[in-house]
């Protein structure tokens, strides 16, 4: 009996290798589904020894270039597909499988039309995992890196629901959505960073430019006299910025490195998603925000026909908030001994009022997903409300911050400047009185 070596990946998306003892190929591949895998090649040993390169072979034999098995090392390479390509995609996925195309036929189409070198790869790849008998949701599980659980598990119940078309179409409308607030969130932080951004430049170019020749003339012009306390100061930070620049830059690299470090850890990174929802200004924003992305992904989740513990499960991994996090893991135990979700959803203290009402309205009724998702359209127009307040508060606030910075800085240069013309005025003063 032949042997195939195989190559497979499990539901985690690790790459697992073998070979197996079968009649042919389709018996292989139909024992490595039973067994929990998804292969995504499966050659004959004894062929494989025919070729001095075996790597060649099985590059041909899946159709691929050498370097696309990368791609089955590191699913998706990471970043390579940004949510902007990728919400593409899924539109136009969806258009052409509503407009009736076969799945396979619509990858295969869009594989041609795509730009993105990652994705093109990809959209190949799933392609050829779906000629091999596996499911869209299967291949779409290979690539974890670029779909995430909540992606494949929609497209699982579209699947297994038969209406794939609704759900890439809902899927779609979703990533938009997401994506048209977190343009918004960084479009109103994109000013504030641009002017702290612009002060410490100016800051710098002050303190080791300017001031220092500023301290040499005031040598000149006033031997012997103490200068005011205020010029000393800014002098005396001036020379340390000035003579130990590097030891500073370091310093605060090392400092901002720290920082981060703490940030990933479990305990840092609490805190600093509490620091977050609880800043002023910009505080009640990231609040809805994060409110906004919990009711409408377990919205849509729920109404894709995603089971509610399943659906809560990939809300708390998908959330990008521990806090949230946390408020949902509540839920998803709450559920699981069979009580209501109100309950751990108020006793979280992160949800307002009005938004525990209307889920326990909609749990009370059997409406829950539509009133998730009135939630999620009210909660988007209240980010663009305070976005648009908080913009509009910034500018003044900025401009006053930035004005302060430099105007104390100019002022400890002229204090010494004003004692001088001082001086020179009594000097005539007595000069008359001598005549």
């Amino acid at each position: 009996m032949p042997k195939f070596n195989y190559v497979a990946m499990d539901s985690r998306g690790k790459e697992t290798k073998g070979t197996l003892e079968v009649a042919n190929q389709n018996e292989a591949v139909g024992r490595l589904k039973e067994m929990g895998f998804f292969p995504t090649k499966v050659v004959e040993a004894e062929k494989t020894k025919e070729k001095a390169d075996p790597k060649a072979k099985g590059a041909a034999k899946s159709g691929k270039k050498k370097g696309g098995q990368i791609n089955i090392k590191i699913p998706g390479f990471g970043g390579g597909v940004k949510t902007k390509v990728l919400t593409a995609f899924t539109r136009q996925l969806a258009t052409l499988v509503d407009a009736g195309l076969p799945l396979l036929r619509g990858l295969r189409v869009l594989e041609k039309q795509e730009k993105n070198p990652t994705l093109k790869q990809i959209i190949g790849e799933l392609g050829t995992g779906i000629e091999g008998g596996s499911t869209f949701s299967e291949a779409l599980a290979q690539h974890p890196k670029v779909f995430n659980r909540l992606y494949v598990n929609m497209v699982k119940a579209g699947e297994i629901g038969g209406v794939l078309e609704v759900v890439l179409a809902r899927l779609s409308e979703f990533m938009e959505k997401a994506q048209k607030i977190k343009g918004k969130v960084i479009a109103a932080m994109f000013y504030p960073v641009a002017v702290i951004t612009v002060a410490i430049v100016i800051l710098a170019v002050l303190m080791i430019f300017v001031v220092p020749k500023f301290k040499e003339i005031f040598k000149d012009m006033l031997p012997g006299k103490d200068l005011p306390a205020f010029t000393n100061f800014v002098l005396s930070i001036s020379d340390a910025v000035a003579n130990n620049f590097i030891v500073t830059f370091l310093l605060v690299a090392v400092c901002v490195a720290g920082l981060m470090a703490f940030i990933r850890t479990r305990l840092g990174r609490r805190l600093f998603d509490k620091f977050q929802m609880n800043m002023p200004a910009l505080g009640p924003v990231i609040s809805k925000v994060a409110i906004s992305r919990f009711t409408r992904t377990l919205g849509t989740l729920v109404s894709s026909g995603v089971p509610i513990l399943q659906a809560l499960t990939i809300v708390k991994e998908t959330s990008g908030n521990v806090i949230v996090a946390a408020a949902v893991a509540a839920v998803h135990e709450s559920v699981k001994e069979g009580e209501t979700i109100t309950a751990p959803l108020e006793a979280s203290g992160v949800f307002p009022p009005m938004v525990i009402s209307m889920v326990d309205v909609g749990e009370q009724t059997g409406a829950l997903p539509e009133m998730l998702m009135k939630i999620a359209d009210n909660f988007d127009e209240e980010v663009d409300n305070a976005v648009a307040a908080m913009t509009s508060l910034l500018e003044p606030i900025m401009i006053v911050f930035l004005a302060v910075i430099v105007g104390s800085i100019v002022i400890a240069l002229f204090l010494p400047l004003i004692t001088l013309m001082e001086s020179v005025g009594d000097a005539p003063g007595g000069g008359d009185k001598g005549e």
